[in-house]
């Protein structure tokens, strides 16, 4: 009789289930989306029992349709303070880069904003020595917003410089993400509060609200100070971007901007500021009328799920075709979607010197394996790829031609592009790429360029886990 009891309930248990994976697979194909995303949920539904489902659920649910902030809104909201600021001067700017410029502007109100003076950062020593710096000469407002705020040294740190910024006066407005920065003990940010300084969650994460908000994150790592002086690049706070990790050092990349280019910084943050807040707030004055600091022109584009296009990935790919000469791309996780890799590999046919590093070692496991997979394509195609081996890349940056820069949060890969809340500085100047190159070939200097012959000695069963994480590339 026990054993009968047991088979029954183990059937329906089994039964259950395979109802659970019929109905995620129906839903999954219904909503239309790319099918290649589509088919590598099916696959992780089906031949990853019980963890594809809880991946499903925790990751895979498109909450884009149950927006807090409606996409008419955040249209609203892009435009009405970049009206102000953009007038009908003319930026001078590199032969070549018309049909890219015009496409972040008709794709998503993207203005080219003139008179800004950046440097490069390649440190967390020096990105925080400017910042402190800069925070303790700020005279009026601080925004902050970033992936992964922690109570660690740096972090403290931060808290100290911001408090005593807040007892002068100043008003200081803080978003973090609420899973990147889940480390955190909760007094780190009430501290905050208990400072005067408004302080938001990004997606507040609840038992109730954790499958329909994991999979939307802001990435963004951005401080403006006094609507002049911005900061963007990949960046986070936590004492890894000093001390690096046991393993090696923590090589990234961050901008100073300093110029009009800090009021696209502004309005991304202050969109966010309406997400998280429900606080609209579009005043003059945290748009400044600004003298010309320098004579870089850029583009601040905002990535994420809100708009209808994935306005980051189309720049990118617009500027792999634009390219001459040279595209150099240095990010810690190489997953690009269909359409990056055929203009990466047509630009390699065509005669263009394309560069791909990413780290030997990464912090992500699963994420490098997949990235590996799409070495030997890229090594086909004339893409030469390096390894760095000082420590973990975390850099993302491009130069493409010697004359255009992008600094930015978002990495090489699909949930960049399409899931999380991004943001990328795209810089049209000379000067500034001759920087960015020189700062490709330092780091060239300590990575291991891959060979076709010895990477296709790599074990058999390598290979192949390489190339069965990359049938879920589209979902790490």
């Amino acid at each position: 009789m026990t054993i009968q009891l047991n088979s029954a309930l183990l059937l329906i248990i089994e039964l259950l289930y395979l109802l659970t994976v019929v109905s995620i697979v129906v839903v999954v194909i219904s909503e239309n989306r790319n099918p290649i995303k589509t088919v590598a949920w099916m696959l992780a539904v089906v031949f990853l029992p019980f963890v594809g489902i809880i991946w499903y659920a925790f990751f895979g649910q498109d909450a884009t349709k149950k927006q807090v902030i409606s996409r008419r809104m955040y249209s609203k909201l892009k435009k009405r303070p970049l009206d102000r600021v953009e007038t009908s001067e003319e930026h001078s700017f590199p032969e070549g880069y018309d049909n890219l410029i015009n496409l972040m502007r008709k794709m998503d109100y993207t203005p080219l904003l003139g008179g800004n003076d950046v440097k490069l950062f390649t440190s967390g020593e020096e990105k925080f020595k400017h910042l402190f710096a800069d925070i303790e000469k700020a005279e009026k407002h601080i925004h902050i917003e970033y992936y992964v705020l922690l109570d660690d040294e740096l972090g403290l740190k931060l808290q100290q410089a911001l408090v005593r910024k807040a007892k002068e006066g100043l008003e200081i407005r803080i978003i973090y993400d609420s899973f990147g920065s889940r480390k955190a003990k909760k007094k780190f940010f009430e501290d905050f509060r208990k400072a005067g300084i408004e302080t938001e969650p990004f997606l507040k994460l609840t038992l109730s609200a954790l499958t329909s908000r994991l999979n939307y994150r802001t990435h963004r790592k951005i401080v403006i100070i006094d609507g002049r002086i911005g900061y963007v690049g990949g960046m986070n706070v936590a004492d890894r971007y000093l001390k690096g990790l046991g393993w090696g050092c923590w090589r990234d990349t961050h901008a100073r901007i300093e110029g009009k280019g800090v009021q696209g910084l502004q309005s991304v943050f202050l969109i966010d500021w309406y997400f998280v807040s429900q606080t609209l707030i579009t005043s003059r004055n945290y748009f400044p009328v600004l003298e010309n600091y320098g004579e870089c022109p850029m583009q601040i584009v905002n990535g994420g799920p809100l708009s209808e296009a994935n306005e980051i990935s189309y720049g990118i790919i617009q500027a792999i075709y634009d390219a001459r000469k040279s595209i150099f791309i240095q990010t810690p996780y190489f997953l690009p979607p269909d359409a990056m890799i055929d203009a990466l590999q047509a630009a390699a046919i065509k005669g263009v010197d394309v560069r791909v590093m990413i780290s030997e070692r990464s912090d992500v496991a699963l994420a490098q394996k997949a990235s590996n997979s799409y070495i030997r394509d890229m090594l086909r195609a004339g893409v030469k790829v390096y390894l760095y081996q000082k420590g973990f890349l975390h850099s993302k940056m491009m130069v493409l031609d010697g004359s255009l820069t992008l600094v930015g949060s978002a990495n090489f890969d699909s949930r960049s592009f399409e899931q999380n809340f991004e943001v990328e500085a795209f810089i049209y100047d000379k000067k500034l790429g001759a920087q960015a190159d020189d700062i490709f070939m330092e780091d060239q200097r300590f990575s291991t360029p891959v060979s076709m012959r010895e990477w296709s000695k790599r074990p058999v069963l390598e290979r192949f886990a390489e190339s069965f994480m990359r049938l879920f590339a589209p979902l790490l």
